[in-house]
């Protein structure tokens, strides 16, 4: 029997002599980690440009720069135009100052001319014997004393703002204040009991006195008065006293105390002090007759002609 040559496999190639090495070789081949190549081919496709971390803080930084050279410039902005603005602020506070000091003087002013008429006008009535006297008095023209009463008129305790207009409207809310109502009331309520001069808070009353509210204030001829309201009378004092406190207006100033707490009190005193009144503009009405009234006041004929 011929013995027959060994047939070679023509299958897969022969295994590498370093085959059982394959740790070995897996590090020699793909010794740059996979994240890193893929980074790099990006790199390379963006054109090799700056990572996108960097150039976000690049970014930040720029901002930041900017930023700062702003608030620079602002800043130097600042510092220039202070000067002119604190300039300009002297300017009007010395404006200010100067009108408030014209002001002045000019209520000085008021005030003097205001106190020579009032003279003028005392020593006029008292050159008229005793009817100007009594004119005077009732006027208030000149100063008096004598005896009288003394009212003293307070809100209640812990009042509060609000709730105006006068208590017979609707719209009233009490809250303890003295009303200007209120105070008309104890005026008129005096004078009908035989005060012959009153005052409230040195402010004297004449015929022509008028007495109303600004918000929860209460103004005697235009001036504000601040509680507790002093109210002094002249005349007889126990009289005057019992009168009023009989009187209708007496018994209305008792409701109050009682219903909403405003406090009230009134003493006889043996002599009270009254000071003048500012000098009023008194102007008189005359009788027209048959004549018609022109602009000028002066009464015209039956012919209905001005006069010239």
């Amino acid at each position: 029997m011929s013995q027959q040559p060994p047939v070679r496999s023509t299958g897969s190639p022969p295994p590498r002599p370093d085959a059982s090495m394959s740790l070995l070789n897996n590090v020699m081949d793909h010794a740059l980690d996979d994240g890193y190549a893929e980074a790099t081919a990006r790199r390379a496709a963006e054109g090799g440009g700056l990572p996108r971390s960097l150039r976000a803080k690049l970014g930040v930084a720029a901002g930041l720069l900017l930023a700062a050279a702003v608030v620079t410039v602002g800043a130097a902005e600042a510092r220039i135009s202070a000067p002119v603005v604190a300039k300009e602020r002297q300017e009007l506070i010395d404006r200010i100052e100067a009108e408030t000091a014209t002001a002045d003087r000019l209520e000085e002013d008021v005030e003097r001319i205001r106190a020579e008429v009032g003279n003028r006008q005392r020593q006029a009535l008292q050159q008229g014997g005793d009817q100007a006297e009594l004119v005077a008095l009732l006027s208030g023209a000149t100063p008096v004393h004598g005896p009288g009463v003394k009212l003293v008129i307070d809100d209640a305790k812990g009042t509060d703002t609000g709730g105006g207009g006068p208590r017979e409207s609707t719209g009233f809310s009490d809250t303890g204040r003295v009303r200007d109502r209120d105070m008309q009331r104890v005026i008129n309520g005096l004078w009908e009991s035989g005060a012959e001069a009153v005052a409230i808070n040195g402010q004297r009353l004449t015929s022509l006195s008028a007495i109303r509210a600004a918000g929860d204030a209460i103004l005697v001829d235009n001036r504000p008065l601040v509680p507790p309201y002093t109210v002094l009378a002249i005349g007889d004092g126990q009289r005057l006293s019992t009168a009023f406190q009989d009187s209708a207006d007496g018994q209305y100033l008792h409701a109050l105390v009682e219903n909403f707490g405003i406090r009230s009190s009134i003493s006889a005193e043996g002599d009270v002090s009254l000071p003048a009144a500012p000098s009023l503009t008194v102007r008189t009405a005359e009788p027209r007759g048959a004549g018609t009234a022109t602009p000028s006041g002066r009464a015209t004929a039956d012919t209905g002609k001005g006069t010239s």
